[in-house]
C-alpha cells in the first residue's frame, strides 16, 4: 500500500499548491475595494535589496476606497511612490509628506467584466494544474500496476485520486465564484 501513497500524496500536494496559488493570485486583483494584498507584488529598493512595501512601511485601510502607507523612514517616500507608479496597479499615489494615500477608483462595467475574465483564466490555469497532477498520479499507478501492484489496489487508488481531484476542482470553483461576486458587487 505504500506504493499507492507514493502517487496519491504528491498529487494532492500539487493540487493544494494550485488552489493556494489561485487564492494568492486572485487576492492581488483589485476589485474596487481597498485591499492591502494588491500591494504584495510591489517591491521597493531598500538599501540595495528589493523588499515588499509592508516591510518598509505601515500599510492600512482606513475606509473601503483608500489605502494609506506610512513609511518608517522619510527617505522611503520617493522609493515607494516610484514603485507604485511603475507597477501595474494603475493608481497614482498622493503624498502629503506624512502619509502616501492610494485612492481606489470605482470600477467601470467594462473593467469589471475584464477582471472577471482575468480571474476565470487564472481559475482555469489552476484547474489545469489539478488535472495534470491527477494525470501524473494515474499514469504512475498504471506503471506500478505493470510492475506488480494488484489491479484492484490500482483501481481503488485511481478512484481515490479522482475523488481528490473533484474536491479540489470544487474548491477552485468556489474561490472563483467568491472573487467574481466581489468584483461584480457595486
Amino acid at each position: 500500500m505504500d506504493d499507492v501513497k507514493n502517487y496519491i500524496e504528491p498529487a494532492e500536494e500539487k493540487m493544494i499548491l494550485a488552489v493556494d496559488y489561485l487564492e494568492e493570485t486572485l487576492a492581488r486583483i483589485r476589485a474596487g475595494k481597498a485591499n492591502v494584498k494588491i500591494l504584495d507584488g510591489i517591491k521597493v529598493d531598500y538599501y540595495g535589496s528589493a523588499a515588499p512595501i509592508s516591510n518598509v512601511a505601515n500599510v492600512a485601510v482606513p475606509d473601503a476606497r483608500t489605502i494609506t502607507i506610512t513609511p518608517w523612514e522619510k527617505s522611503m517616500f520617493k522609493e515607494i511612490e516610484k514603485a507604485i507608479i511603475n507597477s501595474e496597479l494603475g493608481i497614482t499615489p498622493e503624498n502629503n509628506g506624512e502619509v502616501i494615500r492610494l485612492s481606489i477608483p470605482p470600477l467601470t462595467e467594462d473593467r469589471r467584466k475584464s477582471l472577471v475574465k482575468q480571474c476565470k483564466s487564472e481559475a482555469e490555469d489552476a484547474k489545469i494544474s489539478v488535472r495534470n497532477a491527477r494525470r501524473d498520479a494515474i499514469e504512475g499507478l498504471k506503471k506500478a500496476q505493470k510492475n506488480g501492484l494488484p489491479e484492484d489496489a490500482a483501481k481503488d487508488a485511481e478512484a481515490k485520486v479522482q475523488k481528490i481531484h473533484d474536491n479540489y476542482i470544487k474548491k477552485i470553483d468556489a474561490v472563483f465564484a467568491a472573487k467574481e461576486k466581489e468584483i461584480l458587487t457595486v
